[in-house]
C-alpha cells in the first residue's frame, strides 16, 4: 500500500501500533480468563491490564528485540514485560504464537470488512440517487460494443447498484467466516490452556471461537474473504470501464468531473480524459492479485506452516486499504458524473432507427409471417442503412413485401420508444423495492 492510494483510517488498521495494541488486549484477556478460572492470580490480571493499557508500546525497542531473536512475538513479549514487570510470567500461559497472530488477523480483518462496508453503504446511495435521477434517461443499448436497442441511463445504474448490493451481502458473509479466534495451544489441542480462555477471548473481541484449529485458523476462511474482495474488485472493474467507454469522444453520453484548474495532458490542452476510472480499473487488478495466494495459503504442510505467513502481511493490508480507497474513489465518481442526454439521443438515432428491428420483426411475426421470413425482410433492409446510410423506416415502407403486411402507420409505431420504458417501473422495483 502506498499514500497515494490510501485513506488513513484503512492504513491505521494495519500500523504496527494497532497490531500490537490488538495483541496486547489478546494476552490480557487470556490471563483475565485464566485469573476467573484461579490459573493465575487475579492480581497478576489486573496489573497485566492496567500497566499495558497505559503503556505506549516502542516500536524501534520492538524491532531491535526482533533483530536478535528472530521472532516477532516473542520480541513483543518481551518489550511487553519491560511494563508489566514481574506478573508479566503470567503472559502467554499455554498458548502458541499463532493463537495471537491469527486471532489479531482475525480482528483486523473484519475492521477492515466494517470499513469497506461503509463504503459499499455509500456507493449504493449515490447510485441508488442518480439511478433515479436518471430512471427514464434514454440512450442505446450496447451489445458486442454494437448498437442494440433503447435502454435507460437509470437502468445502467440500477444494475450497478443490484451488483453492488450483492457485494455487501457476500462481505458480510465472508466477514463472519473470518471473525473467528484460535487460543487453543500450540497443535490446537488445549493441552496447556483451558477451551474457556478462548471463549472469554473471542467474546471480548467480537469473534465466534474456532470449532477447530490445528495450530493455525483453517485458511480456506481467509481465501473466501480474499476472494469476495476480488469479486468486489471486478464489479468496481465493470462500472468504470462502461463510464470509460462512455466518456470517449466518439460516444461522449457520460463524463468524469472535470475540476477548475485540472489538466488532462502534459501535451495537448485540450485534453479530458477519463483518469479516475481508468485508475480504478489498475487498482481492481491489484485487489484481484491477493485471491490466488489466498487460495494457494490454504494447503498448509500437517498442522502448521509459515508460507502463509509472508503472503497474509502483504495482501491483507495492500487488498483491503485498495479496495476501500477504490471504493470511496468511484463513490464520488459517480456523485460528480456528468451525464448527456442529448448526446445519448443523438447516438440513438444514429443509425437511422435500426435500433427498432426487433420491433418490426415482430410485428410481421403477429401479422401470421414466418419469424425466418420476417427476419430476412427486416434483415435485407437494415443492411442497406450499413452500407447506404438510408432511413430504415423509409426503406421498410418502400418494400413491397412489408408493405402487404404493415401499414405506413404500424410501420411508424415501430420507432415509438416508449413501449421500451414500459417496464422501467417493473425493474426498479426489484431491485430498489416498492418505495
Amino acid at each position: 500500500m502506498i499514500p497515494r492510494y490510501s485513506r488513513p483510517e484503512a492504513v491505521a488498521i494495519w500500523s504496527p501500533e494497532t497490531r500490537y495494541r490488538i495483541w496486547f488486549e489478546i494476552e490480557a484477556y487470556a490471563a483475565e480468563a485464566q485469573a476467573e478460572l484461579g490459573l493465575i492470580p487475579k492480581e497478576a490480571a489486573r496489573t497485566i491490564w492496567e500497566k499495558g493499557k497505559s503503556a505506549k508500546f516502542d516500536i524501534a525497542r520492538i524491532d531491535a528485540i526482533e533483530h536478535e531473536v528472530r521472532h516477532d512475538v516473542i520480541a513483543f513479549l518481551t518489550h511487553l514485560a519491560e511494563f508489566v514487570g514481574p506478573d508479566s510470567r503470567f503472559v502467554h500461559l499455554g498458548m502458541t504464537s499463532s493463537d495471537v497472530l491469527d486471532t489479531c488477523l482475525a480482528v483486523q480483518l473484519t475492521r477492515a470488512a466494517d470499513l469497506l462496508d461503509a463504503d459499499l453503504a455509500r456507493l449504493l446511495d449515490v447510485l441508488k440517487r442518480r439511478a433515479f435521477e436518471h430512471k427514464r434517461t434514454v440512450c442505446v443499448g450496447r451489445s458486442h460494443g454494437i448498437h442494440a436497442e433503447p435502454t435507460t441511463f437509470g437502468l445502467k445504474l440500477a444494475s450497478a447498484y443490484a451488483e453492488f448490493s450483492r457485494a455487501r451481502t457476500r462481505l458480510a458473509a465472508a466477514r463472519r467466516e473470518v471473525a473467528t479466534c484460535a487460543i487453543s495451544g500450540a497443535v490446537g489441542t488445549f493441552a496447556h490452556v483451558d477451551p474457556r480462555v478462548e471463549a472469554h477471548v473471542a467474546k471480548k473481541l467480537g469473534l465466534e471461537p474456532e470449532p477447530v484449529s490445528t495450530q493455525v485458523i483453517p485458511r480456506d476462511r481467509h481465501a473466501m474473504f480474499f476472494a469476495t474482495l476480488g469479486v468486489i474488485a471486478s464489479s468496481v472493474e465493470r462500472l468504470a470501464t462502461e463510464i470509460r467507454h462512455l466518456q470517449r469522444t466518439e460516444v461522449r453520453e457520460a463524463e468524469e468531473y472535470f475540476s477548475p484548474g485540472q489538466k488532462g495532458s502534459s501535451a495537448m490542452p485540450h485534453k479530458r480524459n477519463p483518469v479516475l476510472t481508468e485508475n480504478l480499473t489498475g487498482l481492481a487488478r491489484i485487489v484481484r492479485s491477493a485471491v490466488t495466494p489466498a487460495l494457494e495459503n490454504v494447503a498448509l504442510w500437517h498442522e502448521r506452516d509459515i508460507s502463509h505467513s509472508s503472503v497474509e502481511r502483504m495482501i491483507g493490508p495492500d487488498a483491503t486499504v485498495t479496495l476501500d480507497f477504490a471504493l470511496a474513489r468511484l463513490a464520488d465518481v459517480i456523485d460528480k458524473l456528468i451525464v448527456y442526454p442529448e448526446n445519448m439521443q443523438k447516438n440513438l438515432d444514429q443509425l437511422g432507427g435500426l435500433v427498432h428491428s426487433e420491433d418490426v420483426l415482430l410485428a410481421l411475426a403477429r401479422k401470421g409471417l414466418a419469424r425466418e421470413d420476417a427476419y430476412r425482410l427486416v434483415q435485407r433492409n437494415a443492411m442497406k442503412v450499413w452500407t447506404e446510410k438510408a432511413d430504415f423506416r423509409s426503406l421498410l415502407a418502400a418494400d413491397p413485401e412489408i408493405a402487404k403486411h404493415l401499414s405506413k402507420q404500424e410501420i411508424a409505431a415501430c420507432f415509438d420508444p416508449a413501449h421500451h420504458l414500459a417496464n422501467v417501473d417493473t425493474v426498479f422495483k426489484r431491485v430498489f423495492g416498492a418505495a
